[in-house]
């Protein structure tokens, strides 16, 4: 690992991977910049990054910043460096929001369901939870774990798109489309679906209280 080190209030630190030969170089802003730069734009982040970056290259002179990088970093990388800096900064002092903290539990759920791990179900899916699926049937909350945690079911592949999110209060709707493919008592199936989750947030814990799969029409 190689650092760079500047005087510069914003980003004073810069380090490589080295000796991985990777063209990637970070940055670190301390708190009070990060602080600052949290309820900046995107535009300025980017902006203050290069800035730093221009200062270590003309103080330090062209030839001897690549022999310590060890790597050719392009304007565009380095934007895009930039960018990842200012957002690791904005995340040391920003919560997740809410629709992101729904879509990692989608995640989880939907990882979960890949392996049957019941007990994590169990843990995102509200007591009243219920479910309505492709041919219509319903299934509440033990019904659906019992129904896919069946050992005949061998789920091979399952993956949401189009994922959007809708946040009201202390409910979220979730919106998107669904691709699983596997096996059920031997025999092959597979579903593309569009579906909608209902989330509830009590005593501030987020479970899902009502999901409702459809297939399109002309399927």
């Amino acid at each position: 690992m190689s650092f760079l080190f500047s005087h510069d209030e914003w980003f004073p630190t810069w380090w490589t991977r080295m000796p991985e030969k990777l063209p990637i170089i970070r940055g670190w802003a301390p708190f009070r910049s990060g602080e600052t730069l949290s309820g900046k734009s995107r535009e300025f982040v980017i902006a203050r990054s290069l800035e730093t970056l221009q200062l270590l290259h003309k103080s330090m002179g062209r030839e001897k910043m690549r022999t310590l990088m060890k790597t050719r970093i392009s304007l565009t990388l380095v934007a895009l460096l930039a960018v990842w800096a200012g957002d690791s900064a904005v995340a040391q002092t920003k919560p997740e929001t809410g629709s992101v903290i729904i879509l990692r539990l989608e995640a989880k759920w939907n990882a979960a369901y890949d392996r049957g791990d019941i007990a994590t179900m169990n843990s995102l899916l509200a007591d009243d939870f219920i479910i309505t699926v492709e041919d219509g049937s319903t299934f509440s909350k033990s019904g659906y774990i019992a129904h896919y945690g069946d050992t005949t079911v061998h789920v091979e592949n399952s993956e949401m798109s189009d994922l959007k999110v809708r946040m009201h209060g202390k409910t979220a709707v979730v919106t998107g489309g669904y691709h699983e493919k596997g096996t059920s008592k031997g025999k092959p199936y597979e579903y593309r679906d569009r579906f909608t989750d209902v989330w509830m947030n009590g005593n501030g814990t987020w479970q899902v209280i009502a999901s409702h799969y459809s297939i399109p029409a002309g399927q």
